[in-house]
């Protein structure tokens, strides 16, 4: 995944909900100077709202609930393969991927993290922040492996937890940290290496 040669690399996301960082995301995409052409998003639940907005802007989607992930997992191979997917980028998306699945795209599958990892990996991240006390949080982009919300880390930002914050007013200002960083840790990933 080290070499960009300036033709954009054709990437999905996963997403389980909203998809805001989606959205921001695909934004992203559409500049001339980005790396990332998102041609394919797929989502583990069949009303996530971010589909329609995939739908609405023309782009391929999927949405495929099984009790049993790994067969959803392999159909997923199967149109990930046939479209060309170099790089995957979690979005919001709830689902542990499988030691197999990672494997076949080693070192090309990045996520979020509301927090500032290794600390507070998993759910709630910004009540437990909150009831720890803590006088900073933030969010991470890192590489995904098989252990939860543990892979390299590519790039943080950090902030300031205000006395006032509740979880909800954390979580947004977070998020908006979130959309400056995700673009930046593509192209720190694809162009910089």
């Amino acid at each position: 995944m080290k070499s960009f040669s300036g033709k954009k690399v054709n990437t999905a996301v996963f997403i389980s909900g909203t998809g805001s960082n989606f959205k921001n995301l695909l934004n992203f995409s559409l500049k001339k100077s980005s790396p990332i052409k998102i041609i394919f998003v797929y989502s583990n639940f069949k009303k996530a709202k971010g589909l329609k907005y995939a739908k609405n802007n023309k782009i391929l989607i999927y949405s495929f609930v099984n009790k049993k992930f790994n067969l959803s997992e392999n159909k997923l191979l199967k149109i990930l393969n046939k479209k060309k997917i170099k790089l995957i980028c979690l979005a919001g998306f709830m689902k542990i991927l499988s030691k197999r699945f990672l494997k076949k795209f080693n070192g090309c599958v990045l996520n979020i993290h509301p927090s500032l990892l290794p600390k507070y990996k998993g759910l709630n991240t910004h009540q437990r922040v909150l009831d720890n006390r803590e006088k900073y949080s933030g969010c991470t982009v890192h590489l995904v492996t098989s252990k939860l919300d543990s892979g390299k880390i590519i790039l943080q930002k950090k902030i300031k937890v205000k006395k006032n914050d509740s979880a909800r007013s954390l979580k947004r200002r977070i998020l908006k940290e979130e959309y400056k960083i995700y673009p930046k840790a593509i192209n720190k990933l694809l162009v910089n290496y």
